[in-house]
């Protein structure tokens, strides 16, 4: 009677041990699909250059068109002034005949 207890007990501590040894392979899988990212993923990336490059050029472009706007705008505005003084004399001219 002593062998029939002793089996399920071996057979429990083959299956932990089994499962430890599968889990000890996945954890080296992992460990290794790790470090191939870190190795993938080391330095700056080769366009960074290239794309801070390309920013601050379009940083200069935004800041040419937003002073050409604002000429733009400034221009107009003398437009309308003038196109009012001239409407106000057309009216001054008219109420005086």
């Amino acid at each position: 009677m002593s062998t029939e207890p002793k089996k399920p007990a071996e057979s429990l501590v083959q299956g932990l041990l089994a499962e430890k040894r599968e889990l000890k392979v996945l954890l080296e899988r992992a460990r290794m699909e790790l470090a191939e990212t870190r190795e993938g993923s080391s330095g700056p990336d080769p366009r960074l250059k290239e794309l801070e490059v390309e920013v601050e050029r379009l940083r200069h472009q935004l800041a040419a068109a937003r002073a050409d706007a604002n000429v733009l705008r400034e221009e107009r505005d003398e437009l309308r002034a003038g196109v009012e003084k001239v409407l106000e004399q057309i009216a001054d001219l008219e109420a005086d005949t």
